[in-house]
């Protein structure tokens, strides 16, 4: 995929994993009217210790799904036919354990009692109940709640993909193991997504719920890439997530050897360990002003061809600049003023609070990019501008993750999650990228192809 070179020529590059607008089409999903699909019935598939509430029916129907699935891929794609898990599926209230129900204990013989808030597939010659999952059913109610009703079913996806691995072999560390199972339960999703699920389903809305999801199944922010039991950032899972989504199981088997780029990163400050990585807010404004226009200027000389002149940016107070063309615009791009303006008080202000100050930073690089994109002789003010202008946030974030703007801005752990939570959270109000009718999980997708592809994902040459 290019992965390490993202700053080479356009030319150079070899053919990105995303073309034409750099993102998959998610439409024709089912709509909201349309019936939900039967469940399950409990002797198709048994869990040991079921409540037979819906949680529990949740994860009952995606593993149905998921045995129809990988049936079918596991040949195609790996080789090998599909074995059913051999030790079952284990659902558990940990705050209320009939021993008698679990007489060997959950998956590898785990007492029930230490699967609080956790979900786990376990594999191990000569344990009890080895080839099985096992959940606690109250932990899947809660991501549910906060995060969705896809959410139980995207944890039996991901714990499923580790029963592939057990089956085809896994990467060697524990950051690749789990993210190629978010890669593995993105390609079942797609699957889901078109309609081929007999018993699970889900909405086109429901994708920006999934990828919010992962922000609570993320590692801790500063956790190291090489820790024993890493996972991955936010923008690592929803990337490998969205990879099996848009390029299917094969890609999953493909694209994780040991040179796969991570954004985890430990802390290597003290003071950043102490504020989350985070710049006062009274930097914000100079780190905006230092390291796009070096940031467009390098990109311009060493990539795109061409001198870039860089516009002036304004913060304003809820007024946006004369040139602007809805008084009640957040970020504002105008060209022929050579000026980039952004409102400190209702989007800069807030992203920093809630988010970070790289959301700060991505929000800004939107106008940005448009500004760009116009001094290229481009559209800067449609659909199209604005799809090129995520994907070229997503360059953008790559550079200070890559180093390539060190003596005005450097990562800090967690950053680019920022931008994700960005996308996903703010991007598509109407005051800051206006009329664009794009789902959150296609702007993600978008800045993840600039992330990782550079500028020919992004419609720029």
């Amino acid at each position: 995929m290019g992965r390490h070179r993202r700053w080479a020529p356009v030319a150079a590059l070899l053919p990105p994993l995303l073309l034409t607008g750099c993102v998959v089409s998610v439409g024709g999903l089912p709509s909201v009217a349309e019936p939900s699909r039967a469940d399950v019935e409990a002797g198709q598939v048994e869990v040991v210790g079921t409540d037979g509430g819906p949680v529990d029916q949740l994860a009952a129907n995606a593993l149905a799904d998921l045995q129809s699935f990988w049936d079918e891929q596991l040949p195609d794609v790996f080789g090998v036919a599909f074995e059913p898990l051999s030790g079952g599926f284990f659902s558990v209230d940990p705050d209320d354990v009939d021993p008698g129900v679990y007489p060997q204990g959950v998956g590898c013989g785990t007492d029930p009692r230490e699967l609080e808030s956790n979900a786990f597939y376990c594999q191990a010659d000569g344990a009890a109940n080895s080839d099985s999952i096992s959940w606690d059913r109250a932990f899947l109610a809660e991501l549910a709640g906060d995060s969705g009703r896809f959410l139980p079913a995207l944890v039996m996806a991901h714990e499923f993909g580790h029963a592939v691995q057990a089956r085809v072999g896994h990467p060697r560390t524990s950051i690749l193991t789990e993210t190629q199972a978010d890669c593995l339960a993105g390609a079942w999703t797609a699957w889901v997504a078109a309609g081929e699920g007999e018993y699970t389903r889900i909405r086109e809305t429901e994708l920006d719920q999934v990828l919010g999801g992962y922000l609570q199944l993320r590692d801790p922010v500063g956790t190291g890439e090489f820790e024993q039991q890493a996972h991955g950032s936010f923008f690592d899972r929803v990337s490998a997530f969205q990879e099996g989504f848009d390029a299917g199981a094969e890609a999953c088997r493909d694209e994780f050897g040991p040179d796969r780029p991570f954004t985890q990163a430990e802390f290597t400050r003290d003071e950043d360990l102490a504020t989350g990585g985070d710049a006062p807010y009274a930097e914000v404004e100079t780190l905006v002003a230092d390291s796009l226009p070096q940031f467009w200027t390098r990109a311009f000389d060493e990539v795109l061809g061409g001198e870039f002149e860089p516009p002036s940016l304004e913060p304003f107070d809820g007024d946006p600049p004369s040139c602007a063309d809805d008084p009640d615009l957040d970020l504002v791009a105008c060209p022929d003023d050579g000026l980039v303006g952004y409102d400190d008080t209702d989007l800069a202000r807030p992203l920093y609070d809630e988010i970070g100050d790289f959301a700060v930073l991505t929000a800004v690089s939107v106008p940005y990019a448009l500004a760009a994109r116009d001094q290229l002789g481009l559209s800067a003010d449609d659909d199209e501008a604005r799809r090129s202008a995520i994907c070229l946030t997503g360059w953008f974030a790559a550079a200070v993750a890559d180093g390539l703007l060190a003596d005005v801005i450097r990562i800090s752990p967690g950053d680019v999650d920022e931008s994700v939570q960005f996308l996903l959270t703010r991007a598509r109000d109407e005051s800051v990228l206006p009329g664009l009718e794009i789902s959150g999980f296609e702007l993600v997708d978008l800045f993840r192809a600039g992330f990782l592809e550079g500028a020919s994902a992004c419609t720029v040459q």
